[in-house]
């Protein structure tokens, strides 16, 4: 026991010992806890300075835009936007032109459009709370007739058959790319129409409006209708929209400051009723699809009562209010008449539409109405434009869709004239009419027409997707994503800007409008009809 060994040296005894009882979560502690203290504090320093460069800014931009905020039924429910972002168009990135197709060929078109050249306007607020909807009796508007879901289809002499639908869904989301898919657009078309859209922007003037570059250079509000047309087809909105609100709720206020709303001349957008319709067809088209009372409902209301006030005794409408016109301008006025019905509560008298099918009647030719001509039935040819119009007014007012045995023989003359492409642009008028009669119809007729006939090799080839697709400006320069002038009324009239216009909102037909109808069979049922009855 005495003879034992020296202990070691207390020193290294105390070190082991400190070491021993230091635990694994100390050290870690020790070791990185300065690193994130440090860290945390840089980035907070960045966030606090970010928000004083620039929170300010966005605030006044987002304050500065009031017409977002005259929603009185999605102002709380719709998301902030930052309209101090330059709309640029549609995106060039066809994933969002095609937010639900799996497979994207290409993913950019050939130039991007710059923010700088794109008129951006600062338009005053419209002040329209709080107004009745001038022009129809109180009795008329506690029994609206043709309003809301009774009026989405008319019992007429032909008959139609089929589900109803509303109309404006398709123009957005899952129920877009679903229809485009299987109506026969694709990655092409959709490109064209973002090209197109891009270009239509940066033709605004600094007042919100559009100007013709045609002769009817004074016809402001059909330019500005017509150039909105193709916005709301695409499903931009002054309330929601990917690049275009901006555009659309300028475009909107122009055609508000131009709709007085009480007086004599209360609803009256324009002097001539194909720029009045025009104008009310955008307006019930842009209620319709944001159910904005605060802002649209009692202009369109307003715009709609001057319609109804101008049509004629023979249930026609011509260039000025109360004259008899023609089935052109008819056409115009149905259109728009068709949308506020659509948009549930603007109130479209039944006895109105009962008078215009009155004059479908008188223009209509043939045992089963096929054929349509100007102010009666003389001159009534198949395949013609005023037999486009006349069919797409039976197909919207007087139930007619593609088992109706008169909508079968008129798509029949008209496929005599079905697109084949050339270096030309196609005469809008008559293809902007037939293209919509032809897609309502469906069957293989709807292919053909759209996709072209069939080759030797079994490839469709020259219908008119492509052929607008194949004619529209893509050089680089001030026309990228526009249309030349066609040879016709629309070229003379309106120019570029209407035969872009109208060229668009044909590309846009998968999705513009839901269908009516839906055949009774899935084969040439109406055809069949056709044949039967002969």
């Amino acid at each position: 026991m005495s003879e034992s060994k020296p202990v070691p040296a207390a020193a290294a005894v105390i070190r082991r010992l400190d070491h021993a009882e230091e635990t694994a979560q100390e050290r870690l502690m020790r070791k990185h806890v300065p690193a994130w203290v440090i860290s945390g504090a840089v980035h907070v320093g960045v966030i606090a300075l970010l928000i004083l460069m620039f929170g300010s800014r966005g605030a006044e931009a987002r304050l500065s835009e009031k017409i977002i905020a005259t929603s009185v039924e999605n102002e709380e429910e719709a998301p902030e936007v930052d309209l101090t972002n330059e709309d640029i168009g549609l995106d060039s990135n066809l994933e969002a032109a095609l937010p639900e197709i799996d497979r994207i060929d290409q993913q950019t078109v050939d130039a991007a459009v710059t923010a700088d050249n794109l008129g951006q306007p600062d338009v005053p607020e419209v002040d329209v709370a709080a107004l009745a909807p001038p022009g129809l009796a109180l009795n008329d508007a506690s029994a609206p007739g043709v309003d809301g879901a009774a009026g989405d289809v008319m019992s007429g002499s032909g008959g139609g058959g089929g589900q109803t639908f509303a109309s404006f869904p398709g123009r957005s989301g899952a129920t877009k790319s679903k229809l485009l898919r299987e109506g026969g657009g694709n990655e092409a078309s959709e490109r064209a129409v973002a090209l197109g859209l891009a270009w239509l922007a940066r033709q605004q003037k600094q007042d919100g409006g559009w100007t013709y570059d045609g002769s009817s250079k004074d016809e402001r509000v059909a330019a500005t209708g017509m150039a909105l047309l193709p916005f709301l087809a695409a499903g931009e909105t002054h309330q929601r929209g990917k690049r275009y609100q901006k555009t659309v709720a300028s475009g909107l206020q122009f055609l508000l400051r131009n709709c007085p709303l009480s007086g004599n001349n209360a609803g009256r957008m324009s002097g001539n009723m194909y720029a009045h319709a025009i104008g009310a067809l955008a307006l019930c088209e842009a209620y319709g699809m944001t159910r904005d009372r605060g802002l649209l409902l009692a202009a369109g209301q307003a715009a709609i009562n001057h319609i109804v006030r101008a049509q004629a005794a023979n249930g026609s409408w011509g260039y000025s209010p109360g004259s008899a016109g023609d089935t052109s301008i008819v056409g115009w006025q149905l259109q728009a008449l068709k949308a506020a019905i659509l948009g549930k509560d603007i109130v479209v008298p039944a006895a109105t539409m009962k008078k215009a099918v009155d004059f479908l009647n008188l223009a209509g030719a043939g045992s089963r109405k096929a054929m349509y001509g100007y102010a009666d039935n003389a001159g009534a040819a198949p395949g013609t434009s005023l037999t486009a119009v006349g069919l797409l007014s039976r197909y919207y007012i007087d139930g007619w869709g593609p088992d109706n045995a008169g909508m079968a023989e008129g798509v029949t003359g008209l496929m005599k004239k079905a697109p084949v492409k050339t270096a030309a642009v196609p005469k809008m008028y008559f293809y902007y009419y037939a293209t919509q009669v032809v897609h309502f119809f469906e069957g293989d007729e709807w292919r053909t027409w759209n996709e072209g006939p069939k080759g030797a090799d079994g490839v469709r080839k020259g219908g008119m997707r492509d052929w607008l697709v194949g004619v529209q400006v893509k050089k680089d320069g001030p026309n990228l994503g526009s249309f030349d002038p066609d040879g016709d009324w629309i070229g003379r009239s309106c120019g570029r800007l209407g035969t872009t216009a109208m060229c668009l909102l044909t590309l846009e037909v998968y999705y513009r409008n839901l269908p009516l109808y839906k055949r009774a069979s899935a084969g040439d049922g109406a055809i069949q009809i056709l044949e039967g009855a002969k």
